[in-house]
């Protein structure tokens, strides 16, 4: 069970999703249930749609202390960089979020020190990079002045641009998350990261 096999194609995975809002004693009781059916991985739905992040974190961990280590671990609609430590520290393997291109889209990038919202007046003459230590594309060849003009005009690369660089961050970031794991370092890198810039308030 688990596993379904489309018409010439290789088998996927077929995940299970645990329930029960934010109430421990159902999300306990689903995730039980869920796993005697024996799926290879487990999704964890219901959360990241506002409730606080503690509560976030009590529900994903009242879950992953269910589902045997292994099996996937995915946190559905996880995006939020500082989010995405916590929930990799909780046991999660896995997550998925529009916020890279959703938030690219209208202008705000993730960068190592923070959010930035570039359609700011304040960019309007700075031509810096998006964020000096990034050698995305975006980055290498656009000012945050000029990214700030795109949007302003009502260009559309100006979307693009800044979503190509989230993406990169992104993908950065979950490089340098399973390298920490691998190193057995993860600990002490989440505590830096996290002390250093609130991506939800920044």
């Amino acid at each position: 069970m688990g596993e379904t096999k489309p018409a010439g194609k290789k088998k996927v995975p077929l995940f299970a999703i645990i329930q029960g809002a934010t109430y421990k004693n159902l999300r306990h009781e689903c995730a039980q249930r869920i796993v005697e059916l024996d799926f290879p991985g487990y999704g964890i739905g219901g959360l990241m749609i506002g409730e606080p992040s503690l509560l976030t974190n009590e529900m994903v961990l009242t879950v992953n202390q269910v589902i045997p280590e292994k099996n996937l671990r995915y946190l559905m609609g996880c995006g939020y960089p500082e989010d995405i430590l916590e929930a990799v520290a909780l046991g999660v393997d896995l997550f998925d979020c529009v916020l890279p291109t959703r938030n690219g889209r209208t202008g705000m990038a993730f960068t190592s020190h923070g959010k930035i919202v570039i359609k700011a007046s304040r960019y309007s003459t700075d031509i810096a990079p998006l964020d000096k230590k990034c050698n995305c594309y975006t980055c290498l060849n656009f000012s945050r002045a000029y990214l700030r003009h795109l949007f302003n005009t009502g260009e559309a690369l100006a979307g693009r641009l800044v979503s190509y660089h989230n993406i990169y961050f992104y993908t950065k970031l979950m490089s340098e998350i399973r390298n920490h794991i691998k190193k057995g370092t993860f600990s002490g890198f989440s505590k830096r990261m996290l002390r250093k810039y609130d991506f939800r308030n920044s």
